[in-house]
């Protein structure tokens, strides 16, 4: 948490609120949040007078593509175009982990004390990076740096879910002959990029499939089902403001309301939406995993 809805949700919180406004200067209070480079003064000083021309999501990362002068002289430059090959413009990724959360607020606000990175936007406005866990964590990838050197984790991503890429063929070849729980599989960000556990037990309840089953025992047609079911349910949980159960928010301090629409998820003992039957709760690699052994099989 947060995963690919709430990060989407920030993503165009961040588009229609911050674009093209002169960054003044900041604040780094938590100097561990800075990832690359490894000096908070250096971080400062790469976006100051850089304006943000547009908010990119990779995964679960956030990427804000950052011009110096006016950005009508720029050409514009898409992620893709600087994987492969040094850009010209530089970059500010952010990973909310667990607990992150960016709002956009007025310099007056009281500054919560688990902000640990302020970004400021004139007098009027400013980006906190706010961190209770203090595992997220923040880039500035200079001019003619590749991104994947700088933040490694985007090079081990899979596709993203809503690509035409991530299509039943792509997904049976990353489960094909795997010796490994379908749950497990669905949180590692190297099959699908930005799922987590609540998509994870949302999208299997969706295609029917019990968390517990290995992926060699999947058939051809649930894993077109599941890969059906986990853009469906990203999609729902997007049109709602993602998911809020204790930390997110998104740019203006708002909840997600998914919660209230789940099927499984946090509503163990609960009765199934579609049969009645009482949720089930376990722990599955590690992490809480939610089912109905009526629907799911």
């Amino acid at each position: 948490m947060p995963e690919l809805p709430e990060v989407e949700t920030v993503r165009r919180g961040l588009n229609q609120l911050t674009l093209n406004q002169k960054i003044t200067g900041g604040d780094v209070l938590l100097h561990r949040t800075i990832a690359y480079p490894f000096s908070a003064a250096e971080f400062l000083d790469g976006i100051q007078e850089s304006r943000i021309t547009s908010w990119y999501r990779r995964g679960k990362y956030l990427l804000a593509e950052l011009v110096s002068g006016d950005p009508r002289e720029q050409k514009n430059v898409i992620y893709k175009d600087c994987v492969s090959s040094p850009c010209q413009k530089s970059w500010l990724g952010v990973h909310l982990r667990m607990t992150g959360q960016l709002l956009w607020l007025h310099p007056q606000e009281p500054v919560h004390k688990h902000t640990r990175v302020r970004i400021f936007f004139g007098k009027e406005q400013e980006l906190r990076f706010v961190d209770q866990r203090t595992f997220g964590q923040m880039w500035w990838v200079p001019p003619k740096v590749e991104i994947e050197s700088a933040i490694p984790g985007l090079g081990k991503l899979a596709v993203d879910p809503f690509v035409p890429e991530f299509t039943a063929e792509y997904l049976a070849n990353k489960l094909h002959n795997r010796r490994r729980l379908i749950k497990a599989a669905l949180l590692d960000q190297s099959v699908v990029a930005g799922l987590g556990n609540i998509y994870a037990d949302e999208a299997l309840f969706k295609s029917g499939i019990l968390p517990e089953t290995l992926c060699l025992d999947l058939q051809p047609k649930q894993i077109k089902d599941l890969r059906i079911a986990i853009i469906e349910v990203l999609k729902a949980s997007i049109e709602v403001g993602g998911t809020t159960f204790s930390n997110f928010l998104n740019v203006k301090g708002v909840n997600g309301n998914y919660g209230g629409l789940a099927f499984v998820y946090n509503r163990a003992g609960e009765p199934c939406r579609i049969c009645e039957t009482p949720i089930q709760k376990i722990r599955l690699a590690g992490r809480s995993t939610h089912f109905c052994d009526q629907c799911q099989k």
